[in-house]
């Protein structure tokens, strides 16, 4: 059978895709991860603003227009929110949310609604392989945090871990066919919370892994000396660190339910610099939640200039039913919400532009990955998009020397290639 295995989300939902599609493939199917003609389309669905949630639905229209007569199958988020949205669609025959996302291939003419209980430990049957490049190897779901604006540890249920020799035998497995593993969870900073075992252990346990290791989103409450240094100890740690900030002002953090002060923040920043002098920085910046005012936006403002991130990821606050920022507070008007994003987005534009220039001149590491326009392109350990002459091989480490940036990407000449 032609399956696509398609992911409308996060990291931890390209992992679950990855293993699907592994399963599916042992089965002996023929299965894709681009939206293609195919007799089943599995979609691992997004919540995370109504934004998102809206896209899910598209996309099964979008897929019943590849092939007509196709039967789709939704899970995740979205169809953990509200199952009933997808189930009215024609052409999908089973709806399932966030528990037993493996079980699909198990038995591939279920139909209905299967909203199974949110787990209580972490189901370690997933078991991604190495399909691109990179690899994301999950270890971590659901969440404790209860931000105001965030529906997530709604729909993912608390936070659970997985066995740090389960992490380790598949991470030396995909590192003998692929160059570089990303750390993924729902909220990875709290990682082994609940048996024991730290973030830090864990880094410590992957020392002898043979590749690239880049760690997904944390929060500052992660950063410390002793994760740091058990970066360090790492074959080959990416020193490139997404640290949620989602606002640069107090109040609003406070009213997020946001667990740490600007200051905070910032001396965490710090910490992390003075262990990679050059480690990339990147965020999110959640601009126009309701309480927001222009002063306290301005605050945001400043204190994003002073950190100097490499990248920022902007977006405007999005209302979701059942959040406790829904019910307490009313909106901002869009066009507030607009301006501020704007502004917000020139000056991340700013601070990327800023971090780039500074790696002008100097050696680096590229991952290549792909041949477009003219150029291949790869990512730094910091997490840096660097374009290559034509000629250089795809899917190697090359050692490159930075000649220029155009503000968005590096450009630059290879000096050998590592593997």
């Amino acid at each position: 059978m032609k399956i696509v295995v398609y992911n409308l989300g996060c990291k931890v939902n390209q992992y679950e895709c990855d293993s699907l599609t592994r399963r599916l493939r042992a089965q002996g199917h023929d299965v894709s991860e681009h939206l293609e003609e195919a007799d089943l389309y599995v979609l691992n669905t997004c919540a995370v603003t109504n934004e998102a949630e809206r896209k899910s639905r598209q996309c099964v229209e979008r897929c019943l227009r590849l092939r007509r007569d196709a039967s789709v199958v939704v899970m995740g988020c979205a169809s953990q929110n509200d199952p009933t949205q997808f189930a009215s669609k024609r052409g999908v025959a089973l709806v399932k949310g966030i528990a037993h996302k493996m079980g699909v291939a198990d038995d591939l003419t279920r139909c209905g609604i299967e909203l199974d209980e949110l787990p209580a430990v972490y189901e370690d049957d997933f078991c991604a392989q190495a399909t691109r490049t990179r690899a994301y190897v999950k270890v971590q779901d659901g969440c404790d945090r209860f931000c105001t604006y965030c529906l997530i540890p709604y729909l993912r249920g608390r936070s659970r871990s997985r066995a740090i020799d389960s992490v380790v035998r598949e991470c030396e497995a995909l590192a003998r066919t692929c160059k570089e593993i990303v750390l993924t969870g729902i909220d990875l900073s709290s990682y082994g919370k609940r048996d024991g075992a730290t973030l830090t252990q864990l880094l410590a346990a992957l020392r002898d892994v043979p590749c690239r290791i880049r760690l997904g989103s944390l929060e500052v409450s992660a950063i410390d000396d002793g994760l740091l240094q058990a970066s360090e100890t790492l074959q080959a740690f990416c020193p490139q660190f997404h640290l949620s900030m989602q606002s640069g002002d107090d109040e609003t953090l406070r009213a997020m339910n946001r667990r740490y002060t600007t200051a905070q923040y910032a001396d965490k920043v710090a910490l992390i610099r003075r262990y990679y002098p050059t480690a990339g920085i990147t965020t999110d910046w959640i601009c126009g939640f309701p309480t927001e005012t222009e002063a306290q936006f301005r605050a945001s403002e400043a204190f994003v200039r002073a950190i100097g991130f490499s990248q920022i990821h902007v977006f405007g606050y999005s209302p979701r039913k059942g959040t406790v920022a829904d019910r307490r507070y009313a909106p901002l008007a869009g066009d507030v919400v607009k301006d501020r994003c704007d502004r917000a987005a020139a000056i991340a534009a700013q601070s990327k532009a800023e971090y780039l220039a500074r790696a002008v001149g100097t050696a680096t590491q590229v991952l290549t990955e792909e041949l477009s326009d003219g150029y291949v392109f790869g990512y730094n350990p910091q997490y840096a998009r660097v374009a290559l002459p034509p000629d250089t091989p795809c899917d190697c480490i090359v050692n490159a020397r930075v000649l220029r940036t155009d503000g968005t990407h590096l450009f630059a000449e290879p000096a050998d290639k590592i593997d």
